[in-house]
């Protein structure tokens, strides 16, 4: 059984713990409100840009015309996995590398035995995860998501954007958290190229057979297509942002409450030892005051 000054101890050690969680759930609000802010002003434009590329993708003619439609046979992969860079997040960095391995071991399979099968890290738990696994990664960018600007991450989408059309890889696919509210973060995985038109998406689209372009389809291919890839990948790194966020104050609060309740529980442990002690030191003088007497 513990004595008081083991139970002083960890009394001690769980109080400071206390104080470290209760002040990373403040900092992971904070961030998350602008976090959250970010995604939620950019969301309808990128869904309304994605509505009218499902619309141009659906009425060109050919692979000719949309080569960012253009279906191939599956040789080549690359997978874009968006984690965080630090911990204490819950499950948040440990369901998207569940999700990729799973994928490249289960819908891949055959492509990653051949080693055709690469990776674009975005966050340094997954890069540490796929680096120890002797995964192919092709490219890793950490950096990005400490200050997330469309600049930067308009280049990285435009590198795998060449890829593709480069026929480098013949499918690209994006696996990250969809950001929901602070304590719920959607695990997605999706087509970024080929671009997919979703059966939803199909029903929106109007039964026109013709559209009229203006100035031209090259300049809807090659100007509004490409930009609405930019954004939809600008919006995927905003979700995993703030979905971190979320994830952390959510992790943070909870192990504030569990430090709050081991708390309680050593406080009540620590008087009972300390009221055994005093009875015990009691009857010790009582003890020997009898012997005197005698």
């Amino acid at each position: 059984m513990a004595n008081l000054k083991e139970v002083r101890t960890r009394l001690s050690s769980v109080a400071t713990t206390k104080q470290i969680t209760s002040a990373m759930k403040m900092v992971a609000a904070a961030k998350l409100k602008k976090a959250q802010d970010a995604i939620i002003q950019i969301r309808p434009y990128a869904n309304k840009l994605h509505e009218i590329l499902s619309n141009v993708s659906e009425s060109l003619e050919s692979n000719k015309e949309n080569i960012y439609g253009e279906q191939r046979e599956l040789n080549k992969i690359l997978i874009v996995v968006i984690t965080s860079n630090k911990g204490l997040c819950g499950a948040f960095n440990t369901n998207v590398i569940k999700k990729t391995v799973e994928i490249t071991n289960n819908k891949f399979s055959g492509q990653f035995k051949e080693g055709n099968v690469s990776f674009i890290t975005i966050g340094k738990k997954v890069t540490d995860f796929l680096s120890k696994k002797k995964y192919n990664i092709f490219y890793s960018d950490n950096n990005i998501l400490e200050k997330t600007n469309f600049d930067d991450v308009s280049q990285l989408a435009e590198t795998i954007m060449n890829k593709f059309i480069n026929k480098d890889y013949d499918k690209i696919i994006l696996i990250y958290n969809q950001f929901k509210n602070a304590g719920v973060q959607i695990l997605k995985q999706e087509q970024f190229l080929p671009i997919e038109i979703q059966e939803q998406d199909k029903d929106k689209i109007t039964s026109q057979s013709e559209y009229l372009f203006e100035p031209s389809k090259d300049y809807i291919v090659n100007e509004l297509i490409p930009r609405s890839l930019k954004i939809q990948f600008y919006r995927a790194l905003l979700d995993s942002v703030a979905s971190e966020h979320g994830a952390r104050m959510t992790a943070m609060h909870k192990a504030t409450d569990n430090a709050t309740e081991i708390i309680k529980e050593l406080q009540l442990q620590y008087n009972k030892l300390r009221q055994a002690s005093i009875t015990n030191e009691i009857l010790e003088i009582v003890g020997g005051a009898e012997a005197l007497k005698k």
